[in-house]
């Protein structure tokens, strides 16, 4: 037989016939081994004395499939180190660590924790060291180069190009004092002289304040804000910007003098007022060289560079009308002024004896204007500048850098007429050297809003903007007066009278819509009563009774009833203020909110007088308030600016945006009574042939302010008179009285603000469509319209109503005496049904600190002691005005 023919030999005790024989050998007792005891399914096929576990091939196949890879976890220790040990290789990263199962495959060795710590830091490092060596010291003052700011009329015209003309001059630290070098070192950087440059806590703190989206400024060293100030062109606050500012300053602090960095820094900072350096800051503070500082400037100043917006005296309250008025800001700086000549004490740079002298603000005088912005330019630009930094998000410091294009909403021919009709009343009326007792001080505001819209179309902020700083447009402190009422009856007609017969919390509840057909007391004197039907009293026990204009009783006797639409007409203040108290003082405080006023401007709202205007809103806000009425109720906040560009494009564009603060049928109402004013009432010198005009006058007490608001479906404007002496060298300055200006017995709205305005309206609307208010839907319940029962009167209320019936001969003032007292005469404060008729000084005379359509002579504070004064924090405006750009 051939070779390949012949078969193997078959190993014993194996092939088929030992299969055979192991079935068989079953029957004989033979047992098999057990399964695994050969150690593997190879071992079927051993040597003949092995016994093998399975019958076939294929049952080995089987079970070594079953059971082979739990027999190799068992047998192996990891996974992974067995497929890292059949590959034959290491990893560098043993993570996830293949040693390890479960969740211990995650956890770091302390090796590779070591590794990666040591790797980042020393990347870091290197990364510094390159960039400190490649990072350049910029030259100073080229990156403070400012460029122009072109601000645009509303038809998309050039107003004017401003802002290039930085104040800047610098000077030798030899001419800075060192009381102010050391007033800068104790406030902001007290190891100026010692540390590197940088402080790491700041810079920790402030990549704090940007991971959380917050600000990033603060924190940095005298170095750092040199370095920002005049080196880096990018004053953006990110992270990038806050990097490079770090290198450059660890470079200037190690290779330039301490005394020069703190004499650039001086020389760079900016202080307000467009002031760039300690010699400009001083100018424009204090009108001396920065040489004749004196300790308590230097301290000032010092304070001023955390931000003119906040510390500056003169106030931003256009920008933060809350937290930027004058007084706040005097308050402001004054702690932090006192602060740092604490620390200068405390660091012994000032002696203690020094430092008693300055315990005071230093004189500041008013901020002054760029002469380039003469006229109503310079108005018109502040307001607009003072728009972009509350609403753009762009600094004041950016600003003064310029390059931005700033588009308004000021009418250039509305702004000339309005102007030209104030100068005219001026050159005709006013003449301080024929009167100079009368027409010396005297001042015009005035402002029109776009109702559609809420656009500032026009303002007459004052005589010339470099001249006479304050914008008269904005908040002044000058009382409004009876402009104030409407709002009293919008709140009655919007929430309506509470219910006397129901306690205090349901009443606020259950309420009466009011009708302008509802009847109210117009008498003079009268005595205002809490809604409730008790006599009103203040804190002292002491009645309050109303007087009316010139003192007189409007309406038929003995009740002397009218409607609230005749009310408004001849503006009878004891209507009104009653109104009010029926309503609730909270709710007219909220109604003038809703209308558009700003809460800030109000006064406080515990006295009866509130609704006759105490308040002192600016003619921006109140021109934006009576917009709200001519547009039926829809309410827009007045802006001066529309859109904001740079050369990265827009950076601003404003969007306007609506409530409804009334129901129209409410606001529809409040202008057909308002019709009546102009038409046959008070008003009657503001009408405008074949237009529609609704509007209001107001003289406050003492005849320190006269207003009058008025509106057209398409313009509401507001113009203020008052007098105020506008020179800073005078102390205590307040409001004056205007008996005799121009040549008249007593200045009212009906006089030269009603003329202003109707001779200014008549050329703004020139070629505009003569439109129509909405007819008003007929709204609330006529109150008040039967006098309810009672018994006969008492001998005193007989008295007060023979004292108060219409007579040839006036009721005495106040400060007048009579020669024999009446019985009423001898009533005591707290005699509740004693109707004392003449006060004799014990009640409450109605008028007090403002709010009266006027009286002959000034009147006192509800208890003769300033307490109005005291709740308003001194309304009258307490020795200055308070400038900026309202909303």
């Amino acid at each position: 037989m051939s070779e390949h023919r012949r078969k193997p030999p078959q190993p014993q005790g194996g092939g088929r016939a030992a299969a055979r024989r192991g079935q068989s050998g079953s029957s004989s007792g033979r047992r098999a081994a057990p399964r695994g005891a050969t150690g593997s399914p190879s071992g079927s096929y051993g040597p003949e004395s092995e016994e093998r576990p399975y019958a076939s091939r294929a049952e080995a196949r089987r079970a070594a499939q079953r059971n082979g890879g739990g027999r190799r976890r068992a047998a192996e220790p990891g996974r992974g180190g067995r497929r890292a040990a059949a590959s034959g290789k290491k990893r560098m990263i043993d993570y996830p660590r293949f040693d390890r199962d479960g969740w211990r495959r995650w956890v770091p060795s302390w090796k590779l924790v070591s590794g990666v710590c040591i790797g980042f830091f020393g990347t870091m490092v290197a990364a510094a060291g390159i960039a400190y060596a490649m990072v350049g010291v910029p030259e100073p003052g080229k990156a403070a180069m400012a460029q122009n700011n072109v601000y645009y009329w509303a038809d998309g015209s050039q107003m004017v190009a401003t802002g290039g003309e930085v104040n800047r001059q610098s000077v030798d630290l030899a001419q800075i004092p060192m009381e102010m070098r050391n007033a800068v070192i104790s406030q902001e950087n007290k190891t100026f002289y010692s540390d590197s440059g940088i402080d790491p806590k700041g810079i920790a703190r402030a990549v704090f304040n940007m991971a959380k989206g917050g600000e990033t400024q603060g924190g940095s060293t005298i170095t750092q804000q040199y370095v920002k100030n005049a080196m880096l062109n990018d004053q953006s606050q990110t992270i990038s910007r806050k990097v490079k500012e770090i290198f450059v300053s660890i470079k200037v602090g190690a290779e330039e003098p301490k005394d020069k960095i703190l004499e650039g820094y001086l020389n760079s900072a900016y202080y307000g007022r467009g002031a760039y350096g300690i010699q400009a800051a001083s100018r424009a503070y204090f009108n001396v060289d920065a040489v004749d500082l004196n300790p308590g400037q230097c301290a000032f100043l010092s304070a001023v560079l955390k931000g003119a917006t906040y510390y500056d005296p003169a106030g931003s309250p256009s920008i933060d009308p809350v937290n930027a008025t004058a007084k706040a800001n005097s308050d402001r700086v004054q702690r932090q002024m006192q602060d740092t000549l604490d620390k200068m004490v405390e660091y012994e740079h000032l002696s203690q004896e020094k430092r008693a002298k300055y315990t005071s603000l230093p004189t500041v005088r008013s901020p002054q204007s760029n002469t380039q912005l003469g006229g109503q330019i310079g108005y018109l630009v502040r307001l607009a500048k003072s728009s972009v930094i509350k609403n753009a998000g762009v600094t004041e410091q950016q600003l003064e850098k310029g390059g931005y294009s700033i588009y308004t909403t000021f009418d250039k021919r509305k702004v000339e007429e309005l102007e030209k009709a104030v100068e005219k009343v001026y050159k005709e009326k006013i003449d301080p050297k024929k009167r100079p007792e009368t027409d010396t001080h005297v001042q015009f505001g005035g402002a029109s809003v776009n109702p559609e819209t809420g656009a500032l179309e026009a303002i007459y902020g004052g005589e010339d903007a470099t001249k006479h700083f304050t914008n008269n447009a904005d908040v002044t402190g000058a009382q409004v007066g009876s402009t104030f009422k409407p709002y009293v009856l919008a709140a009655a007609m919007k929430w309506g009278v509470r219910d006397p017969k129901l306690g205090e919390t349901q009443a606020q509840d259950e309420r009466t819509v009011v009708s302008p057909k509802s009847l109210y007391s117009g008498k003079n004197n009268l005595k205002i009563k809490d809604y409730d039907g008790s006599i009103w009293q203040n804190e002292k026990g002491e009645q309050w009774r109303q007087e009316n204009d010139g003192k007189q009783s409007v309406g038929e006797a003995p009740d002397y009833k009218i409607d609230l639409r005749e009310a408004m007409r001849e503006s009878v203040n004891s209507a009104f203020v009653q109104l009010g108290m029926d309503v609730g003082l909270d709710k007219v405080k909220e109604a003038a909110v809703d209308a558009g006023l700003l809460e800030s401007s109000l006064a406080g709202s515990g006295y009866p007088s509130f609704s006759l205007g105490v308040s002192d809103p600016s003619a921006i806000r109140m021109a934006g308030s009576y917009a709200t009425f001519a547009e039926s109720g829809k309410q827009r906040e007045p802006f001066s600016v529309t859109k904001v560009s740079n050369k990265g494009g827009t950076v601003y564009t404003h969007k306007v945006t609506t409530k409804q603060a009334f129901e129209a049928k409410v606001a529809d109402n409040v202008t057909d009574v308002l019709k009546t004013v102009v038409e046959d009432g008070t008003g009657s010198n503001a009408q405008l042939p074949g237009r529609e005009v609704a509007g209001k006058t107001g003289t406050t007490d003492g005849n320190q302010s006269a207003w009058f608001v008025g509106y057209t479906p398409q313009l509401a404007t507001a113009i203020s008179m008052f007098r105020y002496p506008d020179d800073e060298t005078i102390k205590n300055r307040s409001f004056m009285e205007m008996y005799g200006t121009g040549g008249e017995e007593k200045i009212h709205g009906a006089s030269f603000p009603s003329v202003i305005w109707q001779d200014y309206m008549s050329d703004a609307l020139k070629g505009e469509p003569k439109e129509k208010f909405p007819k008003p839907e007929p709204i609330g319940e006529v109150i008040n319209d039967t006098p309810p029962p009672s018994p006969s009167p008492s001998p005193s209320e007989t008295e007060e109503e023979e004292e108060t019936s219409p007579s040839p001969s006036p009721s005495p003032s106040k400060t007048e005496t009579t020669p024999s007292p009446s019985p009423s005469d001898t009533c005591g404060v707290f005699e509740w049904n004693c109707e004392d008729g003449d006060n004799n000084g014990n009640e409450n005379s109605g008028n007090e600190n403002g709010g009266s359509e006027g009286s002959p002579s000034p009147s006192t504070s509800p208890s003769g002691t300033g307490e109005e004064e005291d709740i308003r924090g001194n309304q009258n405006g307490g020795g200055g005005f308070i400038a900026g750009q309202e909303g």
